[in-house]
């Protein structure tokens, strides 16, 4: 069994700044992609950025240049660090990750959310 724990989301003022974490555990041989997805109240959720193995990354243009993600493949953990919020980015994000488990399969999974809040 495999779990992503997501935390750091919070109420911040437009232009602050705002770390995300996310940790995989459980049985993990490996993960993969690991990625940040948002979703706003009526708006469908979309990938916001994503990083592999490797530390490759993409990021949805309207985040490029304020957003950064990284991760620590020694602790399956992968970090969202926000900065010039604005409202715009408000919204539940999702952590994600590619792992293949120690039984061999590998899938998407999904962490619980955290709430962003972006109000002055």
């Amino acid at each position: 069994q495999v779990q992503l724990v997501e935390s750091g989301g919070e109420l911040v003022q437009p232009g602050g700044s705002l770390r995300l974490s996310c940790v995989a555990s459980g049985s993990i041989f490996s993960v993969n992609v690991m990625g940040w997805y948002r979703q706003a109240p009526g708006k469908e959720r979309e990938l916001v950025a994503a990083i592999t193995s490797g530390g490759s990354t993409n990021y949805v243009n309207s985040v490029k240049g304020r957003f950064t993600i990284s991760r620590d493949n020694a602790k399956n953990t992968v970090y969202l660090q926000m900065n010039s919020l604005k409202h715009e980015d408000a919204a539940v994000y999702y952590c994600n990750a590619r792992i293949r488990v120690l039984a061999g399969y590998e899938r998407d999974y999904w962490g619980q959310g955290t709430q962003v809040t972006v109000s002055s």
